[in-house]
């Protein structure tokens, strides 16, 4: 499935968000997802079924100053 993840085009195998960020390598528990444009929590992407041309954004936490 063709999918958009933080403005870059991506094929994936899976279905479902969790497996997706799996599959991308997000493996930080820290992060955020929006898919196209509504705030998903993580307690629901495990039950978030992606689609072709959804639009993903992973944000994940930063250090510094």
């Amino acid at each position: 499935m063709h999918i958009i993840v933080n403005a870059i085009a991506h094929d994936i195998s899976t279905e479902t968000l969790d497996a997706a960020l799996a599959e991308l390598g997000f493996t930080n528990p820290a992060i955020a997802t929006a898919l196209n444009g509504q705030f998903v929590p993580a307690s629901a992407r495990d039950a978030t079924e992606l689609n072709t041309g959804d639009r993903l954004e992973v944000l994940a936490p930063m250090q510094g100053g």
